[in-house]
């Protein structure tokens, strides 16, 4: 039977009440969206993923390549895979580890739940970390993984919170400070790049700490079309370069 709504999987998480539902939009021509719901608060959909791409891609293209050409990437907060997956089309990226607190987001991906899921998961250079990012940036000599304590990587890509300033959880605030974002360096190669993605304008406020912190910062602003309310909508991504000595 075809269904225009299904919610495919609900979970009790220690952040809230976690769904992810797929339903067709008449008024787009029955286009399937599939979204993600933590606290009937949306957190992803399928329909907008402009930004999320953009950041891998303007993120990658700010990195200084090392020697050998390649990158080691972490990318923050899985969603529905669109960073993880534009940044698997750099040919050039070695390894990518994503970092998510949630098991059940990880798990779609894994079963194939969400359209990207598949593909990142039999990608060889795809890594499933589940684990606060937070915590784990926190501590640059544990890592972001055990298999090896310390490791560096050459790009951070950022996509678990709103904007620097709305959290999903207040604990996150510590990490956009300025002690925050220097313990955050601490894992980066040098050359290495920073880039988050918020769903507001430029802070002028956070890009004043990322300057106190890295050798170049820029607030790319992304515009998107929006079939919901018209006309067009626009997040930001920030980019910021680790020192290179």
């Amino acid at each position: 039977m075809d269904k225009s709504f299904e919610e495919l999987d609900y979970c009790a998480t220690p952040l809230g009440e976690l769904i992810l539902r797929r339903r067709k939009i008449p008024m787009l021509e029955n286009e399937i969206v599939h979204e993600i719901i933590l606290n009937g608060e949306f957190l992803m959909s399928s329909l907008f993923h402009a930004v999320e791409e953009a950041l891998a891609d303007l993120g990658l293209a700010a990195v200084v390549v090392p020697e050998d050409g390649l990158l080691d990437v972490i990318v923050g907060g899985l969603g529905l895979g669109y960073t993880a997956a534009a940044a698997l089309r750099h040919p050039n990226v070695r390894s990518l580890h994503v970092v998510d607190f949630l098991e059940p987001v990880i798990r779609w991906h894994k079963q194939g739940m969400v359209p990207l899921g598949k593909g990142l998961t039999a990608d060889p250079r795809t890594h499933y970390v589940e684990g606060d990012f937070f915590a784990l940036a926190a501590d640059p000599e544990r890592g972001f993984f055990s298999d090896t304590l310390g490791a560096r990587f050459h790009a951070v890509l950022l996509d678990i919170d709103h904007t620097p300033q709305h959290w999903l959880n207040p604990r996150h605030a510590a990490f956009y400070s300025v002690e925050g974002l220097q313990t955050l360096r601490r894992h980066l190669h040098p050359g290495g790049v920073f880039a988050m993605w918020s769903d507001e304008s430029p802070d002028a406020e956070f890009c004043a700490r990322l300057r106190e912190v890295f050798t170049s910062v820029e607030a790319h602003v992304v515009s998107f079309s929006n079939p919901i309310r018209g006309g067009e909508s626009t997040g930001t991504v920030y980019v910021a370069v680790n020192p290179t000595e």
